[in-house]
């Protein structure tokens, strides 16, 4: 009975411990599923979605138009240009259309247009890639134009729409997502950026392998397939994170203005003669009043308008004082849709600039785009002129791996310091690890095996001397003869020509000659390399300063507005190149580039100085949850 009575309790023991592990089995299986289901997980795979086809498009983009034009740089330049002066002049008319839009709508629209404008380019590069010499035949050489311009076209309108869908979800959708949960959103941005970093390295891989092994054509069908799939993905996967936060359906009004309710009488057909006629010089205030009153139905925006008016205490201007503004909105309203459209989008331009200069974060924003003019990253600039002074392809892959890293490294170390020592002095000791680093470069610049030398400019503006034209002979940009099989890879491993993400670079010397010493050049790629652990942690501490203190109803055209001063910044430093273009010009470019970033941290330094932006340790109940409970 006694050994009856331990079989039985040995058994019951052990079916309770079956069921305890199978319980903690579904729970985990549970936990799992929901993750995956949540919105933060959706968020993850459509931007690694949008960012791998991004990088794919931007490094195939590149060598497409090179060999369309005899792997001539011109096309290349012209993109380049179109690229960034249309998010420069358009950046916040972007902005202020997310701004205006319901989230859904403009997430959809820019998913759409960038995956249709990249499908469409495909299609013209694999046709004309198909049947080049007929093309060229056709309207004297003019079909071939034509053609190119509509691949620049499509690619920068894919550009923009790319742009749209970043601050879509990157500035304002995992802001509504995290709630106030402060470490949630630090922690998303990080997740986002490492991808970015990984994504950076593979997906130029990828669609080089294939370009290389198959055909340029092959490899505008492999983007063409990549991105009908991606579109289809990351549709059902933003359209699921819509309905599972309910806050994203939620925007906030806009300020009562006179474009804002030109708009609006724009959507319910009133006439804007209407509303000058009623609002007009010789009308009283009880007229509009009443016309906004007549109008509150269909413009909820004049009950804000009828709020103001009827505001006690604010004294009715004198009729001449307020005779020239309401003569010129007559003017206008005169004025033909065309012009009265434009007129309208060069005033939003405008406001939206003011709005970005008027934000308590403008001096932090502007000091990350002056971090854009610098020619010490791994761009085609820093990667071009280590070819002139003997660093091999299979190097330099290398040494971008390790950039990779590094970046990684400083995407960890953001989130450890914002979490013990807040945002402020996380953008502190970025900025002096940022700036260290980068002196490492600067020492470079007159360390052994370096060619900087300024006597380059006295040759390059005296043209008389025998000797200075045998000089400049020496210096100048050599092109190299390409293999013509299109079945080969475009360039050799020791080639004239290295290409990016976005732009070309053409060597100055050959490959073969090598520097006295490789001193300079192993000082320079080790600040680089090092600098992008700061450089990463001051970027995401910027940008979720943008994100916390950007109001919701502003957060798009702002945004529009700091990728305009970004790409402007970064337009400056290629004109700093096309000034100083050879290698012993380099050291002045690493210099100018270190006073440019020292600006921009400077910069931040003033911005955390006049606000006293200086948090301690993030206190446990400041840590909430976020609003939504999904997460």
């Amino acid at each position: 009975m006694v050994e009856d009575s331990e079989d039985l309790k040995d058994s019951g023991s052990q079916r309770i411990w079956t069921e305890t592990s199978i319980r903690r089995k579904n729970r985990f299986i549970d936990a799992v599923l929901s993750y995956l289901m949540g919105p933060r997980f959706l968020v993850y795979a459509s931007c690694a979605l949008s960012i791998w086809g991004d990088r794919m498009w931007h490094f195939a983009m590149s060598v497409f138009l090179i060999e369309l034009y005899g792997h001539n740089l011109l096309l290349t330049a012209v993109f380049g240009l179109v690229v960034a002066g249309s998010v420069l002049v358009f950046g916040a008319l972007i902005g202020d259309w997310i701004d205006r839009k319901p989230r859904n709508e403009v997430a959809h629209a820019s998913l759409f247009i960038q995956n249709s404008s990249v499908t469409g380019c495909c299609v013209v590069l694999m046709l004309v890639f198909s049947y080049k010499t007929e093309i060229e035949q056709m309207w004297h050489g003019w079909f071939s134009v034509f053609c190119y311009a509509v691949v620049i076209i499509l690619a920068d309108l894919a550009n923009l729409a790319s742009t749209a869908l970043t601050i879509t979800i990157q500035k304002d959708w995992i802001v509504v997502i995290t709630g106030d949960n402060r470490g949630q959103l630090a922690g998303m941005n990080a997740a986002i950026r490492r991808m970015d970093q990984v994504i950076n390295i593979f997906a130029p891989l990828s669609v080089g392998q294939v370009m290389t092994w198959a055909s340029n054509v092959i490899g505008c069908g492999f983007i063409l397939g990549w991105n009908l799939i991606s579109l289809l993905v990351e549709f059902i996967f933003l359209s699921r994170v819509y309905q599972l936060v309910p806050p994203l359906a939620v925007k906030p009004q806009q300020n009562a203005g006179e474009y804002a309710i030109e708009r609006q009488m724009e959507l319910t057909d009133v006439p804007a003669a209407a509303l000058n006629r009623s609002v007009g010089v010789h009308s009283s205030r009880e007229s509009r009043n009443s016309y906004c009153s007549l109008l509150h139905r269909d413009l909820p925006i004049c009950s804000a308008v009828v709020e103001f008016i009827n505001k006690p205490g604010i004294p009715e201007a004198p009729t001449e004082q307020k005779s020239s503004p309401e003569m010129q909105r007559k003017s206008i309203t005169k004025l033909p849709l065309c012009f009265r459209k434009m007129h309208r989008m060069l005033c939003t331009c405008r406001d939206g600039w003011k709005a970005y200069y008027r934000q308590s974060v403008f001096l932090a924003g502007l000091g990350l785009a002056f971090l854009y003019t610098t020619v010490l990253g791994f761009d085609c600039i820093t990667t071009g002129y280590a070819y002139t002074q003997g660093i091999s392809g299979s190097l330099l892959s290398i040494l971008m791996a390790l950039s990779a890293f590094s970046g990684l490294m400083g995407t960890i170390l953001f989130t450890k310091l914002r979490k013990h020592y807040g945002l402020a002095v996380t953008g502190v000791v970025s900025s002096l690890l940022h700036v260290s680093c980068l002196m490492l470069c600067v020492f470079s610049v007159f360390a052994s095996g370096s060619p900087f030398d300024l006597g380059i400019f006295s040759l390059l503006t005296s043209k008389n001397s025998s000797l200075n034209h045998e000089t400049l002979q020496k210096n100048q940009l050599h092109i190299y003869p390409f293999q013509r099989n299109i079945n080969q890879p475009i360039l050799p491993d020791r080639s004239s020509i290295h290409w990016t993400n976005n732009t070309v670079l053409l060597d100055s010397v050959h490959g073969d000659n090598h520097p006295e010493s490789y001193i300079s050049i192993i000082l320079l790629f080790s600040g680089v390399i090092l600098a992008r652990i700061g450089l990463w942690s001051f970027d995401l501490t910027v940008t979720q300063l943008l994100q916390e203190n950007i109001p919701e109803l502003e957060r798009g055209i702002v945004n529009g507005v700091q990728s305009s001063m970004n790409y402007l910044m970064d337009l400056v430093h290629f004109i700093m190149v096309i000034l100083a273009p050879q290698p012993q010009q380099f050291g002045l470019l690493v210099i100018i580039s270190l006073l440019f970033v020292i600006t921009g941290h400077v910069m931040y330094f003033i911005y955390a100085k006049k606000y006293k932006i200086k948090e301690t340790v993030i206190p446990t109940n400041s840590e909430r949850k976020p609003q939504n409970p999904s997460v």
